[in-house]
């Protein structure tokens, strides 16, 4: 005698399934995800992404495969193979009449390539969610323990590290996140020079020249915290708008200033460290698209999208009361502006936006004139400047 067939889940509902709308139905349920994370899931997943990415990094060419990568492909092992493709030669090909690539173009190639698949893993490790992105804390988490293997870190006092680290990260965050999702692509991060300048502080030999114009040196890094606690006149570990308006020259306007207090994120109407490096980035990097595009948002004191003359006479006024207390005659608002529009030439003649700013590409003097006295002193006496005799 056969044992009767007990009807399973699917058959007893798609017996009924009789309408389009509950096979849909059926299909939902059976794809819905639950709204609870299952953490041993996880947990699970993450050891699995773990050893894949070790496995990826055991199939790299080490130090000593490097090397062997001068003699014969075949003398090197299997893993070279992959360098040796048509498709390698065509793209290191410059032209050469007889049709050779240059033995120093394909090992630079090769170690380039090593690089970026060593870093991409190293990164990746990084990576909670497995979905290619970083956040702040993915990357401070990098930096950190990246610190032990950089050299021209190690006199750093421990105590000034995740002052360090906060510092370093910024950079990442202020130029690669660009939506302010609170992330950035792993492959950004690898396109950019970022992690090279980073790297860079492996070597033992670094100038102090380099390392000055290096944002992630120990140089770099102390001189901007150490503006940041001389601003700090109270010592409370914040900016208030009277203390940040020390900063550079000390001429930064009092529009611009109130503005940046309130457009920028504060705390009890004081700015901490991470905001005000976003600031310094801003300032110091006038010319990239980024920083444009925070300084425009600054100066947009009408949250329209554009500036128009009410906006740039607002700002223009305070550099007319200073160039008074300076004891100097006032410019005409009208001409400045009419060298304004002139310079940014936007589509709108009435209107200029953050398009026409990029587009212009003197977005860094545009803004320079209406945020502080010192920058458009250097605009207005730029002939003037441009010819005094050059010293030794």
């Amino acid at each position: 005698m056969k044992k009767p067939k007990i009807p399973t889940f699917n058959n007893i509902f798609m017996s009924g399934a009789n309408s389009q709308n509950q096979k849909e139905a059926y299909q939902n349920f059976l794809t819905k995800y639950p709204k609870k994370p299952n953490l041993f899931v996880q947990s699970y997943e993450k050891k699995a992404d773990q050893i894949f990415l070790k496995r990826r990094s055991l199939q790299l060419l080490d130090n000593n495969e490097l090397k062997e990568l001068w003699k014969v492909a075949l003398l090197a092992g299997p893993k070279v193979k992959p360098y040796f493709t048509p498709i390698v030669f065509a793209r290191l090909q410059q032209g050469d009449r007889q049709g050779r690539v240059s033995i120093m173009s394909l090992f630079n190639y090769v170690m380039r390539k090593v690089w970026l698949d060593q870093t991409r893993i190293g990164l990746s490790l990084y990576d909670a969610t497995g979905q290619g992105y970083l956040t702040e804390g993915d990357l401070e988490n990098y930096i950190t323990e990246l610190l032990p293997t950089l050299p021209q870190l190690e006199g750093l006092e421990k105590s000034f590290h995740s002052f360090y680290v906060c510092t370093a990260v910024r950079k990442f965050i202020f130029f690669l996140d660009v939506v302010r999702a609170g992330r950035v692509r792993i492959l950004d991060v690898l396109a950019c020079s970022f992690l090279d300048d980073l790297l860079e502080l492996r070597d033992e030999e670094l100038s102090k020249e380099i390392q000055e114009q290096n944002w992630f040196s120990a140089p770099s890094a102390l001189r901007i915290y150490g503006h940041y606690l001389n601003l700090d006149r109270d010592h409370n570990g914040m900016l208030s708008k009277s203390e940040l308006a020390g900063y550079g020259s000390g001429t930064l306007t009092k529009p611009f200033l109130d503005r940046v207090f309130q457009t920028c994120l504060t705390y009890g109407g004081e700015m901490d460290y991470k905001t005000y490096l976003d600031l310094v980035l801003a300032l110091e990097n006038r010319s990239e698209p980024q920083a444009l595009a925070f300084l425009f948002r600054i100066l947009d004191v009408k949250n329209c999208g554009y500036l128009d003359s009410f906006t740039l006479n607002y700002y223009f006024r305070a550099i007319q009361d200073q160039m008074k207390a300076h004891g100097a005659e006032p410019v005409s608002f009208q001409d400045v502006k009419d060298e304004l529009f002139d310079m940014v030439r936007p589509k709108d003649p009435e209107k200029i936006t953050l398009a026409d700013l990029l587009a212009c590409g003197q977005g860094d003097t545009f803004v320079s004139i209406l945020i502080e006295f010192h920058g458009f002193w250097a605009y207005e006496n730029r002939e003037a400047v441009s010819s005094e005799p050059s010293q030794d």
